[in-house]
């Protein structure tokens, strides 16, 4: 499982959350083998009053992932390197976090996380 939260100006990214979206979904399924039909995303795109980041640019997004942990470090590089590769935004303006939490901590259909049967792999 993994929720991708994105953070970001309104009036820079309104209307481009579907090609976010693709962006994200694409490098989770090349970096992680997450499913490509498994797409949890939200965009929590704010006034410029409320994003408060001066040292950067109003294109400026915060992207953070929420899973499961088992992911190897090298898994969680290539996630990374590729929503850098993949995007073509300035590097200076994409901020991304992985907050790894165990499958217990979830409940998704009723149950504990860690009492599902997943269709893909979390060890990667």
């Amino acid at each position: 499982m993994a929720q991708v939260k994105v953070y970001g100006r309104r009036d820079v990214w309104a209307g481009r959350q579907r090609e976010l979206s693709d962006l994200l979904q694409s490098c989770l399924v090349s970096a992680w083998g997450m499913p490509e039909d498994k797409r949890f995303h939200r965009f929590l795109l704010l006034d410029a009053d409320d994003f408060v980041c001066p040292q950067r640019s109003e294109r400026y997004l915060i992207i953070e992932v929420l899973c499961f942990t088992g992911r190897s470090d090298d898994a969680k590089r290539a996630l990374i390197r590729a929503i850098y590769d993949k995007s073509g935004f300035d590097p200076e303006d994409v901020e991304i976090n992985i907050i790894e939490t165990p499958k217990v901590n979830w409940g998704i259909r009723g149950v504990p996380a860690d009492e599902l049967t997943l269709s893909y792999k979390v060890e990667v």
